[in-house]
C-alpha cells in the first residue's frame, strides 16, 4: 500500500507520471529526448540560428527592458543568452539536454561571454544554483512544452525569482498557428501533449494575471537574412512584476 502523497511536489511527481515516457519534456528524464533534437546541428530547425529573438530585442531597443540580472529558461543553442550578455546583462541559462548546454556554451566561448550554464530541471534546481533575482526571465519556447500542472511549478519560479519591477519575456505556441488546441484535461486522459500546447492571449493573460501586461502581440516574421528570428506562429509577450497591493512597479 502507497500513501506518499503529502506535499505538493509528491502531487507534481504523481501528475508528471501520468504521461507516457516518450512524451516527456519538462523532467530531467526528458533530457535525452532533448539530446537527440540538437544532436545534428544542420538540421533546418529555425531556432538553431545564432540570432535572438526580434520581440526580445525590441524591447532593449525601446527601453521597455534594460540591463541587470537576466535568466534564460529553456536556453537551448544559447542564442538569446548570448545576446542578452552582449547587451550588458549577466546571464544564467538553464536547459534539460547536455548536448545543447554544450552548444550554447561553445558558442559563448567563441563569443567571449561569462554566461553561466546550468544542466537540469529548472524546477529542480536550488535557489543557490539559479542566484536570483532576476530582473529579467527569458523563455523562448519553453512554456509551451509543459502540461497544465506545471504552470504551477512555473509561477512558482517566477515569484521566488522574478524580482520586484521584473519583467518576463515569453514566446510560446499561438492558438490558430500551432501547438495543440485541446483542453486540458484531454491530454491526462490521452498521456501525451502532442508537441506542446497552443495558447490564446486571454489563457495567457488569465495564467499570469498576477503579473502586469506590457505587450502581447505576434512574434514578427523576419527573413532569412535577418539578423533576428521571428515566426508568426509564436505569441510574444512582456509582462512586469508588480509589487504588493497589486500596484505596477513604474
Amino acid at each position: 500500500m502507497d500513501r506518499n502523497i503529502r506535499t505538493v511536489d509528491d502531487v507534481m511527481r504523481l501528475l508528471d507520471g501520468l504521461f507516457a515516457p516518450e512524451t516527456d519534456r519538462w523532467t530531467a528524464d526528458g533530457a535525452s529526448w532533448w539530446d537527440g533534437f540538437y544532436a545534428d546541428r544542420s538540421k533546418p530547425v529555425p531556432f538553431f540560428v545564432a540570432k535572438p529573438d526580434e520581440h526580445l530585442v525590441s524591447y532593449l531597443d525601446r527601453g521597455l527592458v534594460t540591463p541587470g540580472r537576466a535568466l534564460d529558461l529553456g536556453c537551448g543553442p544559447g542564442r538569446n543568452a548570448l545576446h542578452l550578455a552582449s547587451r550588458g546583462f549577466t546571464v544564467d541559462a538553464v536547459d534539460l539536454s547536455p548536448t545543447a548546454i554544450a552548444w550554447a556554451a561553445e558558442r559563448a566561448r567563441e563569443a567571449g561571454a561569462g554566461i553561466r550554464f546550468h544542466c537540469g530541471d529548472a524546477f529542480a534546481l536550488t535557489a543557490g544554483e539559479l542566484a536570483g533575482p532576476y530582473d529579467l526571465i527569458c523563455d523562448s519556447g519553453c512554456f509551451h512544452h509543459l502540461p497544465p500542472h506545471r504552470r504551477v511549478s512555473y509561477l512558482a519560479l517566477l515569484e521566488r525569482a522574478l524580482a520586484p519591477g521584473g519583467h518576463l519575456a515569453l514566446s510560446c505556441f499561438a492558438a490558430g498557428a500551432m501547438g495543440s488546441e485541446l483542453p486540458d484535461a484531454a491530454f491526462y486522459r490521452q498521456a501525451a501533449l502532442h508537441g506542446g500546447l497552443a495558447y490564446t492571449p486571454e489563457s495567457l493573460r488569465w495564467i499570469f494575471s498576477e503579473l502586469t501586461e506590457i505587450e502581447l502581440r505576434r512574434m514578427h516574421d523576419e527573413p532569412s537574412d535577418s539578423p533576428l528570428f521571428g515566426e508568426p506562429f509564436l505569441w510574444a509577450a512582456l509582462f512586469r512584476r508588480v509589487t504588493e497591493a497589486g500596484s505596477a512597479v513604474v
